[in-house]
């Protein structure tokens, strides 16, 4: 168990997940948080990161820095995204092993899974077929980052641990109009719409992929429980073991956000994975299972996005 006044790093506290995990902690009444912006540390930059953890030499560290983006974002920048997220994770995961940290929590994504593997995804189909093209190249990073845990455990002894989210949402998520994951693309868009007035919306693919989505403050309370009670070097995947299509989705959104006019398909645009829903056996094993149910997280989510100015700049 993380002591309450342990030294805790949170990398990554500004994004939606980190951001999370900061109030999470805060909330079980954890006194003793570090974060640093990326203007004071860089963590793509070795000297760096082994400086401040020589500096600060953190007790426990939750890995939530990474570079994201949605279908175009991956697909377009593939070198930008492996080149920044294997550099990042593989500075803060080394120099917490020389440093000493009692333990690590790595967070990774769903999208490290084969695009065929079968439904739901339990941890061990991990590496047993190709990936998703789309996003190959920030999954392979992810999968890295994953194994030099695994590694470092095996090696030395370290206990470090991962843990694999689904599709996310929540306070402190990213809009813009083409880098942003679907969910709060579909925010923006049907927002923007309804001030417009504009008559339908034009969404990508066919609307029938399956995908699973998760309130980011829930991720967070399982990160919390999963620093204190599991340890071992095969990850844990963060769901909610519920899915819907991309149509229904769209739907809801529209609904939540009050957009009353049509919605179109674009078929020539790309689906992505066919289907993505985890196998969330292991966390409710170990105790824990979500709170927060789709429509009433869409609402916070929305509800975010309105009084963020600075989320919905282009």
């Amino acid at each position: 168990m993380m002591e309450k006044n342990a030294k805790i790093y949170v990398a990554g506290h500004r994004g939606m997940v980190g951001s999370a995990i900061v109030r999470e902690l805060e909330r079980q009444g954890y006194t003793n948080i570090i974060v640093r912006t990326h203007k004071e540390l860089d963590l793509t930059r070795q000297n760096q990161v082994e400086q401040f953890f020589a500096e600060e030499k953190p007790d426990y560290v939750f890995l939530a820095a990474a570079k994201v983006g949605g279908i175009m974002g991956n697909a377009t920048a593939k070198a930008d995204f492996m080149y920044d997220n294997m550099i990042l994770e593989m500075n803060v995961i080394h120099a917490a092993w020389q440093n000493g940290c009692k333990k690590l929590e790595f967070l990774g994504s769903s999208c490290i899974y084969p695009k065929f593997a079968p439904q739901p995804m339990q941890e061990s189909c991990l590496l047993t077929s190709s990936l998703e093209e789309t996003n190959e190249a920030y999954a392979l990073a992810k999968i890295s980052g994953l194994k030099s845990c695994e590694y470092l455990n095996g090696q030395y002894g370290t206990d470090y641990i991962s843990v694999m989210p689904t599709n996310l949402y929540g306070p402190h998520d990213n809009y813009p109009p083409h880098h942003s994951h679907v969910l709060p693309a579909l925010i923006r868009r049907f927002h923007e719409a309804k001030e417009a007035g504009v008559k339908s919306v034009t969404c990508w693919g066919d609307g029938s992929p399956l995908r699973e989505f998760m309130y980011v403050d829930d991720l967070a309370n399982l990160c919390v429980f999963l620093m204190n009670n599991y340890s071992g070097s095969e990850t844990v995947n963060a769901g909610t073991g519920k899915e819907l299509t991309i149509k229904e989705l769209t739907e809801l959104v529209a609904k939540v956000v009050g957009y009353e006019g049509e919605i179109l398909w674009d078929p020539s645009k790309p689906n992505g994975t066919p289907r993505k829903l985890l196998d969330v056996s292991k966390a409710r094993n170990l105790g824990w299972t979500y709170k927060t149910e789709l429509e009433d997280g869409i609402k916070l989510a929305y509800e975010d996005f309105l009084n963020s100015p600075m989320r919905v700049e282009r």
